[in-house]
């Protein structure tokens, strides 16, 4: 077991140092004083999102961007609340405004995948720029993706996510965890091998989306509109992806207040992985899963007093690893810490040893099991 716990253990610091090291690359953005340029077609499919919507709809009224050069399509998948009638009013209070009202049409096994398929086609901009429903986006968020574009001519630009978070563990659970999956996300790009991105984010041309053949060939995840697309990109023309790195580009959305849904959020998060088209992206998923498996079995071996030659591993064998794997963790969270919320103090102790429970379970869990997303149920 110590021998195991070596090898994983070393591939692991191996894997985050190279995202450390790629982090380090990926340059804060300058904008210039160029004129907006751009066109978009911001894209929201929703479902049952009335809590929500408001406050998506208001930041996107208060955007500091030519109403000229925008476009809101909202895609309605099939809400039972009162979804439609906030949109509904919000437009009434905002004529300026150009913006469509669809009903999704489900012809695959992903409704986010067919509810952007609805919507496409039909966008009067030159870029697709989506979010979700129960995000916030900055006053600058186009105006900085605009000048961004400028300078880099890119085709594809990923931008950040980050949680707004209330002053309870639970939300800072959540928040360390998208840390981590943003800095990776950071890390990837600085590498040159980018396999991740969050849809709640993301832009690409409409003509370079044509050319990957939509989403054809990658309906069969309910999840992965975001992901999935990229590493389709990413074989097709990698030099044209760009991400974005600038405070006014960050989106701002939601932690989850139940245990029981931030547990299929990341199983229905998890399960693209065994899809990623992408060699280092599964590489490094495994290597993930088996660090944190690892952990979690030799504690189970050290509370158990297990005296097997080939199973013995002590409590100090243990906490030797689990603090390298600490440590390299901190420095990437710290990272990706000082760009997505200025610094602010973290010492992510206890979730750090909560997190190779939770992410045992929900690897190994997201590999055979279903999960539930807006009320309904997808198999694996």
């Amino acid at each position: 077991m110590i021998i195991v716990l070596s090898i994983v253990l070393i591939i692991y610091v191996v894997l985050i140092a190279q995202l450390i090291l790629g982090f380090g690359k990926v340059k804060t953005f300058e904008p210039t004083t160029t004129s907006p340029k751009n066109s978009f077609s911001i894209i929201v499919p929703f479902r049952n999102e009335e809590k929500n919507l408001r406050k998506l709809l208001r930041s996107i009224s208060d955007l500091n961007y030519p109403k000229e050069l925008f476009e809101l399509i909202m895609v309605d998948d099939f809400s039972k609340d009162q979804s439609e009638r906030v949109y509904i009013n919000w437009r009434m209070e905002n004529g300026k405004i150009e913006t469509t009202l669809l009903e999704n049409l489900r012809l695959s096994n992903s409704p986010k995948k067919d509810a952007l398929s609805r919507a496409i086609p039909i966008i009067k901009k030159d870029w697709v720029i989506t979010t979700d429903a129960d995000c916030v986006v900055n006053e600058n968020w186009l105006l900085i993706l605009d000048q961004f574009i400028q300078q880099t001519k890119a085709e594809m630009v990923v931008g950040a996510v980050v949680y707004k978070t209330k002053n309870n563990w639970f939300h800072h659970f959540q928040q360390l965890d998208l840390l981590s999956l943003q800095g990776t996300t950071i890390g990837s790009f600085g590498i040159g091998k980018p396999f991740m991105c969050n849809g709640a984010n993301f832009a690409y041309t409409k003509k370079f989306f044509n050319e990957l053949g939509g989403f054809g060939g990658i309906n069969e995840q309910a999840s992965g509109d975001d992901v999935m697309l990229l590493q389709k990109a990413v074989l097709k023309k990698p030099e044209v992806i760009q991400y974005l790195k600038h405070e006014d580009s960050i989106v701002t959305t939601k932690p989850e207040n139940d245990l029981f849904k931030l547990f299929m959020q990341r199983v229905r998060w998890a399960s693209k992985a065994t899809s990623y088209s992408s060699n280092y992206a599964k590489i490094l998923a495994v290597g993930v899963l088996l660090m944190n498996v690892c952990l979690v079995v030799g504690c189970g071996f050290v509370i158990c007093d297990c005296t097997s030659t080939a199973l013995s591993v002590t409590k100090w064998n243990l906490l030797v690893v689990f603090l390298i794997k600490y440590l390299v963790d901190y420095i990437l969270l710290s990272q990706a810490n000082g760009y997505l919320q200025k610094g602010k103090f973290l010492l992510p102790l206890a979730s750090s040893l909560v997190y190779p429970v939770f992410s045992s379970v929900v690897g190994v869990y997201s590999l055979f099991g279903s999960f539930t997303w807006k009320g309904r149920r997808f198999k694996k």
